[in-house]
């Protein structure tokens, strides 16, 4: 059943009204007996609090199966017609209140509230708790909005060989009869979503950050089937380092007391901020080989949780509206400590080809919106965590701080911290600080960034003489588009690349310049050779869609891999890709650039990233006439990378990955048989049990293998990630029947597991398969509505997002979500990703359209 759905306006009104002093939560998760519940567990809360206005009425928010009693200031309040969306009304408050509320809890199995897990290794039991944005309440009852903040003191029965863990430090475990009492320090003041309960036969590493100030307390946590896995020394040593640098450029020191990162499975997002005790998906605990820039992303996850201790835990958003703030500071800050502080200096770089490819998309569809803007209620938030929240969001605090300075950025951060902790907070108390910090208006930074949609573009117009020196230039920007075609003030970069005595492409000249308008005159560069290559947003400064001249142009696509450095070759690349997005080069082209530059490229994420928008082109956006033809071309030169690379680099794994999830011609279904069963494999290639499994994909996608060796693989790997990547494999079977089976499971099943029914959306597509799910594009415009009223919006996206027609790009496809559209007064969460599909699908048409021209 879905949760309730707080309106801001209910928030505004409890929050006004009450002031919560305390909780104090009783939580018995045995089954009676010393050993683990099953379905649900015993939770009492105790609720202390004020109100503004006796004799007033409100409500407190509870999840549960059911509720045995509710007594408010001494007084049994009838709970006999409970219903979960209406929570449990709360009248005649006085000036002062206790609340004490018995309820039995439901665990649960969708990566919401506390979720349960049986390890199939050895049966153990594993407990989480995810509670953003709103289902504390799905644990203990409570005033469930972040504004509400208070003190939590944790008090919980568990199996005696358990693992419990919470924000705060264990102040007393005694045993009892049916298992262990664990007691738990009252913590510091934070709102409801932040709370954390881990619990189970978690495998345990310590350490301690020392620095002069004192100690911070380091705890790891993975279950016992992966501890073999974890790599304690590498991950503790990515923490003392973000502790160092954030300490510092914070000005306040961290402020929780110790400090545990759990390694938690079926966990839906990348990671979350609990404070004290972050929760990171399991696949974090690499068992099989991975890239280099694996770890930098996990080493960026790791220090985006770590920021949000200060940036959302310390000092938190008084309602959801001032996500983006949460989530755009935290990727930033993540991202400069990288660069800062770990061995990943190349950071940028990967913000360059990731969080900003992701944002450029978004900012792209219909949807867009305003980095900042008014979250009507849960489910509006629920679909904000996207490309404008998180990577908008950051680049264009990114383009602030070039625009005011490090120093004085971070010198307002310390403001900001000191005046606002263990309070909420807004942008503007946000700008005050900076305002204040850096002597510079910023009302003006926040109406043209914050306030607004779309892209700017900004491209070079310029005059040489006869021996190429520039005569002119200047920077001529676009109005934003999507968007009331604002003009934007950009801080930004020009540089100029020319040949150095290798024949590689260097940087020669520099100039830093503020944009304002449609026409910019830079005077610096006058006198200047133009040299090969003109980039006007070099260094990658701010946020806009940059475009080359013609003679730019040409370098790109004939010598991209001659340019020297990553980060400028990288925007390169990302122009490219935009292009092809925008049907302003060719989708057969872009491929045809890929494969003749990949082998060059020395960040593997980017190569990682290139091969992935090259099948995105091949699959969406080529003509599909010269589709066979393409795909041919990519498979046959991805073998032949994978052949010739240096034998078991990143590289080589690259390359092979990318090879199992494309089209595949005999030759090349021939060679992963050959790696399958061992009898020709590449000489450094190690087909581990990840890469076993994605070989067997890309056979059981090609019908190459079937059911029988899926069971096969399944039993040699019988662990919770293979029977995920079994169900996966299943799905992928190119039968009618098969595609049936998988679809009324995802669709209709409502008590599968997060993480399996997560599976069966992977392997529904592929893009050999198009043809076969041609008869779902009218199942899934007949059938999304109920799935969204059955499952609630956060269980119910993976199915409206991942089962969209993608495969269909066809006219019909529009005409399909149009008549959808227009059907129904449909829920807006609902209504904005049906036509951030129909877009994607509006855009393909464009590309195709484009490359058959």
């Amino acid at each position: 059943m879905a949760a309730p759905n707080l309106t801001v306006e209910q928030a505004q009104q409890r929050a006004a009204l009450l002031e919560v002093e305390s909780y104090a939560i009783e939580l018995d998760l045995t089954n009676g007996s010393g050993g683990p519940g099953e379905n649900t567990f015993r939770s009492t809360s105790t609720v202390r609090f004020a109100s503004r206005e006796t004799g007033a009425q409100t409500f407190v928010d509870l999840v549960a199966a059911g509720v045995r009693r509710a007594v408010l200031n001494g007084v049994e309040l009838d709970v006999s017609a409970f219903r979960e969306e209406d929570g449990i009304v709360l009248p005649g408050l006085a000036e002062r209140n206790e609340l004490v509320i018995e309820a039995d809890c439901r665990f649960m199995n969708t990566g919401e509230g506390v979720h349960r897990f049986v390890d199939p290794v050895d049966d153990g039991v594993y407990l989480y708790t995810q509670f953003e944005t709103a289902d504390a309440k799905r644990m203990f009852a409570c005033f469930d909005q972040p504004d509400l903040k208070s003190v939590y003191q944790l008090t919980v029965l568990a199996p005696a060989d358990w693992k419990v863990l919470s924000n705060s430090a264990t102040e007393v475990v005694e045993k009892v009869d049916g298992g262990a009492k664990h007691v738990f320090e009252t913590t510091k003041p934070m709102s409801t979503y932040l709370v954390a309960l881990v619990a189970g036969p978690y495998a345990e590493w310590r350490d301690v950050y020392t620095d002069s100030e004192g100690e911070i307390p380091l705890g790891l946590y993975v279950r016992a089937s992966l501890a073999e896995f974890a790599d304690s020394e590498r991950l503790f040593t990515e923490t003392k380092q973000g502790f160092e640098f954030f300490n510092n450029a914070f000005g306040v020191r961290y402020p929780f007391g110790k400090y545990d990162q759990c390694f938690v499975p079926e966990f839906n997002a990348g990671a979350m901020e609990n404070a004290g005790c972050v929760t990171f998906r399991e696949e974090y605990i690499f068992r099989s080989r991975v890239t280099r820039y694996d770890y930098e992303r996990r080493c960026e996850t790791l220090l985006h949780e770590m920021a949000h201790m200060w940036f959302g835990d310390l000092v938190t958003m008084r309602w959801w509206d001032d996500l983006w703030l949460n989530e755009s500071f935290a990727t930033w800050a993540s991202v400069l400590a990288q660069a800062s502080a770990t061995e990943y200096k190349h950071a940028w770089t990967s913000f360059a080809n990731i969080e900003k490819s992701w944002a450029y998309r978004q900012d792209q569809l219909p949807s867009t919106h305003p980095v900042a803007c008014e979250m009507p209620d849960l489910e509006a938030v629920e679909v904000n965590f996207d490309g404008i929240t998180y990577a908008k969001g950051a680049s264009v605090l990114k383009q602030l701080v070039a625009y005011v300075g490090l120093d004085n950025f971070l010198a307002g951060l310390r403001v900001y911290f000191d005046k606002h902790a263990w309070d909420n907070a807004t942008l503007a108390d946000l700008l005050v600080a900076l305002e204040q910090a850096s002597g510079r208006d910023l009302s003006w930074w926040s109406a043209q960034w914050l306030q607004t949609t779309g892209l700017n573009s900004l491209r070079a117009r310029f005059a040489v003489d006869a021996e190429g020196r520039f005569t002119e230039f200047a920077v001529l920007q676009g109005g934003a588009r999507p968007g009331a075609g604002e003009l934007r003030t950009h801080r930004l970069a020009i540089g100029v690349y020319a040949d150095d005595a290798d024949g590689k492409l260097v940087r020669v000249h520099r100039v830093e310049v503020d944009v304002d308008g449609e026409r910019t005159d830079v005077p610096e560069l006058v006198g200047v050779h133009r040299g090969k290559l003109v980039l006007v947003n070099d260094d990658d400064l701010t946020y806009c869609t940059m475009r080359l001249d013609p003679d730019s142009l040409v370098t790109l696509i004939d010598r991209i891999a001659h340019i020297t450095e990553p980060l400028p070759r990288t925007l390169c690349w990302s122009a490219a890709w935009e292009m092809t997005r925008e049907a302003e080069l060719k989708a057969r082209d872009f491929v045809t650039l890929v494969l003749g530059g990949v082998h060059a490229e020395t960040e593997v994420g980017v190569v990682q990233r290139l091969l992935a928008q090259a099948q995105t082109a091949l699959s969406s956006y080529a003509d599909p006439s010269w589709r066979p033809e393409g795909w041919s071309r990519f498979s046959t030169r991805i073998l032949d990378l994978a052949t010739t690379a240096e034998p078991g680099s990143d590289h080589q794994l690259a390359f092979a990955n990318a090879l199992t999830s494309s089209v595949l011609g005999e030759t090349e279904l021939a060679v992963l048989q050959g790696w399958y069963d061992g009898t020709n494999v590449l000489d450094g290639l190690v087909v581990d049990a990840d890469l076993r499994w994605r070989v067997l994909r890309a056979l059981v996608a090609h019908a190459r293998a079937d059911e029988t060796d899926v069971a096969a693989e399944l039993a040699r790997d019988a662990t919770a990630t293979g029977q995920r990547q079994a169900e996966l494999a299943t799905a992928l079977i190119p039968t009618e029947e098969n595609k049936a089976e998988t679809w009324r499971r995802a669709v209709h099943d409502d008590e599968l597991s997060n993480s399996t029914n997560e599976s069966l959306i992977n392997g529904f597509s592929h893009p050999g398969q198009k043809e076969l799910l041609a008869g779902y594009t009218g199942r899934y415009f007949a059938e999304v509505s109920e799935v969204w009223q059955r499952r609630g919006s956060d269980r119910a996206m993976p199915v409206v997002v991942g089962l969209f027609p993608s495969w269909a790009v066809e006219q019909a496809t529009v005409k399909a979500a149009d008549a959808w559209i227009a059907s129904d007064t449909h829920p807006p969460a609902l209504l904005r990703l049906v036509n951030e599909g129909r877009a994607g699908i509006v855009r393909a048409l464009a590309a195709r359209e484009f490359d058959r021209s």
